[in-house]
């Protein structure tokens, strides 16, 4: 069977879930693989971080990679949506489909338009149905986006990053690449530095944020750091249709109460575990053994803890600091389920986004990894030369040289496969995006040889809300990745060119389900599309009317001592690798995931830093409306 014909038969299995009856196939009828689940309701709303939610999901995807082969699979993921909880269903498909060999080249359809309603204001979906209910003719019918908020909310300036849909389906997809229940001696296959992944992944998400803040003249976020703390409100606009009840607002002034499941003192108890363990410089497994949390697999153990995953080495000691406090922060309008309401957009990676509280939240995680961070040694010079390598000049070669443009592009949604409707319809809606632009790098090699070099690019904001310079050892944690990759250095002189749509941090689109149907993107090559990683329209910060200050960084570092295994850079689903990491291989650079900026920085600014082999760029950004 051709990779085609088994995306075919797989793409069914995700249309139209919402219009589900909710009657179930028998317990007696089902294949006996399945007869264990089916213990979370249809019509209820699963969560990538509620354990029991988890449980069962595990099971299915387990029972699913295992089948015996294609036909197999296809039996018991047909049995199965009928009797599962509807997004329980696509989370263990989507990864079983991206982790079984006879699926190699079959890409999941995209989350946003299997569940619309995750990423669709509910009055935009409203009047889409109306819309089609009074259709006319066989002709696609286009509804324009409802706002959802407006400028009486100073935090409605960046709801075009929070909504995003890209940026929400490339969070979704992580955790499909990187389940936290993932057990390697099941699946047979080993989540390189999954910990590690899951602490970078998600601190470039805040930095991007405070970028995007700064960008609009907000101040910085301020971590959540109180578990008692009065919260902001907040209003998704969301609507399930799988329940019919809308995904939870937030009033202002609510606080985290404990639920059946977790305790709010245990969430503190938790958090003061794993710092006593990094102040220590040790962590206690199951036995009660010490563990040294060292330079080299201190963080991916802290990810694995702090997440918590499968590989957290004590979970009953550490707990699950990262998804309680997601659960605690969807239920935190009805703890209890006495009003028995939707949880908010808190409890599920393809709408956690959308919220405020997420970013800070997770700036709240991120400081205890950076308090990790602090205890390492910083970095010598020895540990950021790269002898015989000087970086001459860079420049960004745009419409305007070092000014990158950015914009409001339109674009369209697809609603009817997610909802049933008799034609086509589609939603407008308008998202950031920038003018193409190259790197150029002048580089200069006195080695004599040939050098392999890794090629390390960031973009940071120069200065603050108040506009005074921001002092590097902040700054540093501001710094996004926009690229990384590998360059051959002749002896003398070089220039290095590279294209923004090219980026090690981002996917350039995401196959529709039209075009999916179609074949248009069936890959028989191990350059497979996993759908994980940043969107390409969101790689660069919107900046201001002005032009915004900004530092691009440029680093070379030794590619022969970076690289972890045979001298290729061909990986699977390695579309977006600084990210999402090369599925079912090692991650393909050994040095620390941020470097050179993941460890504190003693230095004032970039003159006191700067290695021959590092440089500082100003660039502007300058939004235009057009």
């Amino acid at each position: 069977m051709t990779v085609k014909e088994r995306q075919a038969r797989i793409l069914p299995l995700f249309e139209h879930l919402a219009s589900q009856t909710r009657a179930q196939l028998p317990v007696d009828e089902r294949d006996p693989r399945l007869k264990t689940i089916g213990k979370l309701p249809r019509g209820t709303l699963f969560s990538n971080f509620h354990e029991e939610h988890l449980k069962e999901a595990e099971a299915l995807y387990e029972v699913l990679y295992a089948a015996k082969d294609f036909e197999d699979f296809i039996h018991l993921a047909e049995q199965a949506r009928n009797v599962v909880n509807e997004g329980l269903f696509v989370f263990a498909v989507s990864i079983a489909v991206l982790h079984r060999d006879d699926c190699r080249g079959v890409t999941v359809p995209p989350i946003q338009e299997v569940f619309p309603d995750r990423f669709i204001p509910a009055e935009t979906i409203n009047q889409a149905q109306k819309a089609d209910l009074k259709r006319t003719s066989d002709d696609s019918i286009v509804i324009k986006i409802e706002q959802t908020g407006n400028i009486l909310d100073s935090e409605y300036k960046v709801a075009y990053f929070r909504e995003d849909i890209g940026i929400n389906a490339h969070h979704w997809h992580w955790h499909i690449v990187y389940p936290t229940t993932w057990r390697p001696e099941v699946m047979h296959k080993v989540k390189d530095r999954k910990g590690e992944l899951f602490y970078y992944m998600h601190q470039q998400m805040c930095a991007r944020y405070d970028c995007e803040r700064l960008s609009t003249e907000l101040r910085r976020m301020i971590p959540f750091h109180d578990f008692h703390q009065k919260l902001e409100g907040y209003a998704p606009h969301l609507t399930s249709l799988i329940s019919g009840l809308n995904y939870a607002s937030r009033p202002t002034g609510l606080s985290m109460s404990d639920l059946t499941e977790v305790d709010v003192q245990d969430m503190e108890r938790w958090r003061e575990r794993i710092l006593d363990a990094i102040h220590g410089g040790f962590v206690y497994d199951k036995e009660g053994n010490e563990v040294p949390l060292d330079a080299v697999h201190g963080l991916d153990m802290l990810g694995d803890l702090l997440e918590s995953s499968y590989e957290s080495v004590n979970r009953e000691y550490y707990g699950s600091l990262h998804n309680w406090g997601h659960v605690i922060l969807a239920q935190v309008h009805d703890p209890d389920g006495r009003f028995k309401e939707n949880p908010g957009v808190m409890s599920d990676t393809s709408t956690a986004l959308r919220d405020p509280i997420f970013y800070r939240y997770h700036r709240f995680v991120d400081n205890i990894f950076q308090e990790y961070k602090i205890s390492l040694p910083h970095y010598q010079k020895k540990d950021l030369d790269f002898p015989g390598v000087k970086v001459v000049n860079v420049t960004v070669n745009a419409k305007v040289p070092n000014v990158i443009n950015t914009f409001l592009k339109e674009s369209q949604l697809e609603l009817s496969h997610g909802i049933t409707l008799k034609g086509s319809v589609k939603v407008s809606y308008h998202h950031l995006d920038h003018d193409p632009f190259t790197f150029s790098i002048g580089v200069e090699n006195t080695s004599g040889e040939v050098k392999n070099a890794t090629v390390r690019v960031f973009l940071g904001p120069k200065y603050d809300e108040l506009g005074n310079r921001i002092l590097l050892n902040e700054q540093r944690r501001f710094f996004i990745e926009l690229d990384k990759f590998r360059a051959t250095l002749e002896p003398g002189k070089t220039i290095i060119t590279h294209k923004s749509s090219d980026s090690a941090v981002t996917i350039d689109r995401t196959p529709t389900f039209e075009d999916l149907q179609k074949g248009d993107v069936v890959n028989e090559t191990n350059s497979e599309f996993c759908s994980c990683g940043w969107p390409q329209h969101m790689l660069i910060p919107r900046g201001n009317h002005r032009g915004m200050d900004f530092q691009l960084f440029v680093m070379l570092t030794d590619w022969d001592e970076d690289h972890v295994g045979p001298k290729t850079d061909a990986f699977i689903c390695a579309d977006a690798v600084s990210y999402c990491g090369a599925k079912d291989d090692r991650y393909p650079d050994k040095k620390a995931m941020g470097f050179p900026f993941d460890r504190e920085i003693t230095a004032h600014g970039p003159v006191d830093f700067a290695t021959p082999n590092m440089s500082f760029t100003d660039i502007k950004i300058q939004f235009k409306e057009y």
